[in-house]
């Protein structure tokens, strides 16, 4: 995306500062500004392919876990209440694969156990589930660290051969300097680009899991006073 809209603005940032030059040509491509940044643009566009597909994966994996079912809720604790605990586990069986059908399951399996052990069992499995859905998220945060860095390291190496080739030939060009610093400050653009993205990815995935946790803390509260109180009150 930044590339694209360097390619568009090129062309009429020239016209505008010299509007007697003549009407610049096509704007380069994305592909040509790639190449033009440099052997550096490889590691940052492979980040971009690996951050795309981490929250790709992550967001439906996600959205799968953090499903719930009313019904399900319901049915286990009208069955608590009624005593019918047999029912309550075959509703259990027969639940789909979201967190928190596993979570209520692992409680309704220890029914019968010390009330501690019980809350104990929820408890960890709760975790468990949490942990899968955090799951390769730290990597958001490791390329969120690591392109920007990428992209600084192309300009700066980019810079130093810019003046390395004036101190050899003496041609303090504008033109030149100008040509050869632009091309240097794309990977800066894409470096930071990929790590915004990440870095965004990163909280708006911790978001969908923070607000199904609360979520499930409620159900699991609601599970464990009907188990202490089978009458509901």
């Amino acid at each position: 995306m930044l590339a694209f809209l360097l390619a568009q603005i090129e062309p009429a940032a020239a016209t505008a500062a010299n509007p007697n030059a003549p009407a610049p040509g096509p704007g380069m491509n994305i592909f040509d500004l790639m190449v033009k940044g440099g052997p550096i643009m490889i590691p940052i566009g492979l980040l971009s392919l690996w951050c795309i597909y981490i929250i790709i994966e992550r967001y439906l994996s996600i959205k799968k876990a953090t499903k719930i079912d009313s019904q399900f809720v319901a049915g286990i604790n009208s069955n608590l209440i009624q005593g019918n605990i047999t029912a309550a586990k075959a509703l259990c069986s027969t639940a789909s694969g979201a967190a928190l059908p596993r979570v209520i399951s692992a409680g309704v399996n220890s029914i019968g156990q010390p009330m501690a052990d019980i809350e104990s069992s929820l408890e960890t499995v709760a975790n468990m589930e949490i942990k899968e859905m955090e799951r390769n998220m730290e990597y958001l945060g490791v390329i969120a660290g690591i392109a920007p860095m990428l992209g600084f390291i192309g300009t700066i190496a980019g810079i130093i051969k810019i003046f390395y080739d004036i101190a050899q030939t003496e041609n303090i060009s504008i033109s030149i300097i100008a040509g050869g610093l632009y091309q240097k400050m794309l990977t800066s653009g894409a470096g930071l680009a990929v790590g915004i993205m990440a870095y965004a990815a990163y909280h708006l995935l911790n978001m969908m899991i923070d607000r199904f946790s609360l979520k499930m803390e409620r159900n699991v509260y609601e599970f464990v006073k009907t188990i202490k109180s089978p009458s509901g009150k």
